[in-house]
């Protein structure tokens, strides 16, 4: 369960990652307020999962969850580059992601 947490904690980050975008400097109310809610539930989920993952383990896989798919998402949604390098890039960070959850 609490990979489970950790995972929606991730998908919860890109949320609030590509959500300051669109709150425009915080001057757009409803992005704004769907941000900050992204922000807290994605912190709350991950507390939850730290319970009973390794804190360092727990932390990396959570911001490399963000990453990448703020990355993807700032890719499909915004026209962010896509370009050989940054996708070789995010295949890194994906490794990494696994060969932690593999050693936890």
């Amino acid at each position: 369960m609490a990979w489970f947490l950790l995972f929606l904690a991730g998908l919860f980050e890109c949320g609030w990652a590509i959500g300051l975008k669109y709150t425009d400097g915080f001057t757009r109310p409803m992005p704004t307020v769907l941000t900050v809610v992204s922000m807290v539930i994605s912190v709350i989920l991950l507390g939850l999962a730290v319970k009973t993952l390794p804190i360092g383990t727990a932390y990396a896989i959570w911001t490399g969850i963000g990453t990448v798919g703020t990355v993807l998402l700032g890719i499909w949604l915004l026209g962010d580059p896509a370009n050989a390098a940054r996708l070789a890039c995010i295949g890194l960070i994906v490794a990494g992601i696994a060969g932690l959850k593999l050693t936890a």
